[in-house]
């Protein structure tokens, strides 16, 4: 019988390889924990998100490999997952124990951005991510309700504020430090203000990824955002219309301007699927999100179908992503959320990524 050694495990283990990084898990720094005790082997894969989509794959391919070198008698396969920390941009602040801040914007509004950015959020909570989502739509704070929390109070300790959780996510929101029916009257320095406190005065603890959802269009809160923080990346979304994608197109070319990668465009309401026929109807049209993407060199990280289950989260303070889980527009939103991980993941492993850092005027 051939002896096992950590070295021929780690030869055989170079087979697989990360179809995103373009690299063997063993180069990457995937295998962790390696024990070699006779023919008993074990050994841990991180990976660089909980939401990896081919995490299945990838530890029923270690099995398979290890399983069938000469000598094996067991393997113990365990995965798990280290979110990279990412860029760093030289004049930003960062935040303590955030890894990865992702801007959910839309050149215009009523596309669904904040469902979008609620059930992104959700949905990473629900693979096993640390998860925030700062409400910084500051003129039409929908967050709170979307999540269901109420529109109480945040707690103060030791002059920071307490996100509130829902759905294994933090929160916070202007929705919860305004009264409900005030009206949001901010101008531009304001705006600043607002986003530097939701950035550096709230204690949002050990997060993986802390979602934004960004106010619909172009202006003064994107520019705070980008101009504060290191912005790991920002998604887009947009309706098959046109009228919603030459909105999406000048989004895009702003957050070029801000030195913001754009991680993919997300087309929301793509298309219905009639509950008694079963006949899909492309109400808004069809495919513009993934032809947006073709004109730019962009990601399409999925479309969303339209459907009631989608309203009455939101309403109701249940993502559908909890709420309805086995429904076409949940299943979207997981793929999305695993595209977006994707994405982050890629960014933040880039080699020739560099400290950028921006002109001062």
């Amino acid at each position: 019988m051939s002896q096992i050694s950590a070295e021929l495990v780690l030869e055989s283990l170079k087979q697989i390889i990360d179809p995103d990084l373009k690299k063997d898990i063993v180069t990457l720094g995937f295998i962790h924990n390696l024990e070699v005790t006779g023919g008993d082997v074990s050994f841990t894969i991180m990976l660089t998100t909980p939401a990896c989509p081919v995490k299945e794959q990838m530890e029923s391919d270690a099995q398979r490999i290890v399983s069938a070198l000469e000598g094996v008698t067991s393997v113990a396969v365990k995965m798990d997952a280290e979110v990279p920390q990412g860029r760093g941009l030289s004049n930003n602040l960062t935040i303590e124990g955030v890894k990865n801040i992702i801007a959910v914007s839309s050149g215009k509004g009523g596309v669904g951005k904040s469902t979008v950015a609620v059930n992104l959020a959700v949905a990473l909570a629900a693979d096993g991510a640390k998860v925030g989502i700062m409400d910084a739509d500051v003129y039409g704070p929908n967050v709170p309700m979307m999540l269901g929390t109420g529109y109480g109070q945040p707690d103060v300790v030791e002059n920071k504020l307490i996100p509130i959780k829902a759905h294994g996510v933090k929160m916070i929101s202007m929705a919860v430090l305004v009264p409900p029916d005030k009206p949001m009257i901010l101008r531009g320095p304001m705006l600043h203000g607002v986003v530097r406190q939701f950035l550096s005065d709230v204690n949002w603890g050990e997060l993986d990824y802390l979602i934004v959802d960004m106010p619909p269009g172009t202006g003064d809160v994107q520019l705070s955002l980008a101009q504060l923080v290191p912005v790991q990346g920002a998604v887009l979304v947009t309706t098959p219309q046109e009228v919603s994608l030459s909105d999406v197109r000048r989004a895009v070319k702003m957050f070029e301007q801000v030195n913001v990668p754009v991680l993919g465009v997300i087309e929301n309401m793509s298309y219905f699927i009639a509950p008694d026929t079963g006949n899909r109807y492309e109400i808004f049209g069809r495919g513009g999100g993934q032809s947006l993407c073709d004109e730019y060199g962009l990601n399409f990280l999925g479309e969303v179908p339209l459907g009631m289950e989608v309203r009455e989260g939101g309403d109701t303070g249940v993502p559908v992503v909890i709420g309805s889980p086995d429904s076409p527009q949940a299943a979207a939103f997981r793929h999305v959320a695993e595209e977006v991980a994707r994405q982050v993941s890629i960014e933040a492993m880039k080699p020739e990524l560099v400290i950028m850092t921006r002109a001062t005027p």
